[in-house]
């Protein structure tokens, strides 16, 4: 059996048990790329996988253990459907690097931001009202950017502070409500649209560029980029990454969480909640966004004492 044909049978099978398999996929494909469209499955060498797995960089990187894992996943179909005896992939897995520390914004830092938006000026897709809403509903309400640039106008009800974000990360369609600031915020934003006689109809993007056209996902990243630079936001610790899109997605947890330490609710019942809100299909997922600030810290050890005082008892 040729490797390209094995490698289809199994994206299709993860496929029909609902997984959308995307990034997988592509990862198996380039692998087929670097054996060759003709080669058969039973003669892939282990030192030509070595050799995939490495790639360019000499240190190991998060990117070889997600390709580890997509091959990991195919070969042990292939065993199991008896297309080959023994699997090519090393035995030795080496010790997966430090995991990715996202950023965390404070207020002032979001202050900071909004105002280098007012100043935004390009010649580019976005206009500077345009790049304001994105990030406030980024913030506001938690949505990825992917999410966020993909409603039409039909997706956005602000009579019933409503967002309907569909087809999602894991093919599902859920309700995200806003909050009343956050909703008049999307009004202005309709109403400075609605003056640039961008198209009206219900399945027109609700997010458009200056053209009236759909925005990408690198056009909003581009602007973004700007926009921090102008706020003079940066990482000191030494992360490789600096302040990114997607951080405002974990700000928001963070500080929802902040939040509810802070108005003493009980917050383990409310993390289901929270997964729910950013949809998440597993709780495990919304704990990556939980990063532990100081002010969560600050705000959890004064729980745990307020908890632990209520339990001692002085004879």
């Amino acid at each position: 059996m040729k490797l390209h044909t094995a490698i289809n049978q199994y994206v299709k099978y993860r496929q029909s048990l609902g997984a959308r398999f995307r990034s997988n996929r592509m990862l198996l494909n380039s692998f087929v790329c670097a054996m060759g469209t003709r080669i058969n499955l039973a003669d892939v060498k282990s030192e030509s996988v070595s050799k995939y797995l490495a790639g360019t960089t000499p240190t190991i990187t998060t990117y070889w253990h997600a390709k580890h894992q997509a091959l990991n996943g195919f070969y042990r179909y292939a065993l199991s459907r008896g297309h080959i005896s023994t699997s090519p992939l090393p035995i030795a897995k080496p010790k997966r690097p430090p995991g990715f520390v996202p950023y965390i914004y404070n207020v002032k830092e979001m202050r900071s931001l909004l105002d280098a938006c007012t100043n935004y000026q390009s010649k580019g897709l976005l206009e500077a009202y345009t790049i304001r809403a994105i990030l406030l509903v980024l913030y506001g309400a938690g949505l990825r950017i992917g999410e966020a640039i993909s409603l039409t106008l039909a997706d956005v009800d602000l009579s019933q502070e409503l967002l309907t974000i569909r087809e999602t990360k894991f093919y599902k369609t859920r309700f995200v409500p806003l909050g009343k600031q956050l909703t008049q915020i999307l009004f202005q934003y309709i109403g400075q649209r609605q003056r640039k006689k961008h198209p009206q109809n219900p399945e027109a993007p609700f997010f458009v560029g200056r053209t009236g056209k759909p925005i990408s996902r690198n056009a909003a990243e581009v602007a973004f980029r700007v926009i921090r630079e102008k706020a003079r936001i940066r990482r000191t610790d030494g992360a490789r990454y600096q302040p990114r899109l997607h951080d405002l997605r974990h700000s928001f947890a963070v500080h929802r969480l902040t939040a509810w330490y802070k108005e003493g609710c009980d917050v383990q019942r409310l993390l289901p909640v929270l997964s729910v809100y950013l949809g998440h299909a597993k709780m495990a997922s919304t704990s990556t966004y939980l990063t532990m600030t100081p002010m969560l810290l600050e705000e959890a050890g004064r729980r745990f004492e307020q908890y632990a005082f209520k339990e001692v008892v002085h004879d």
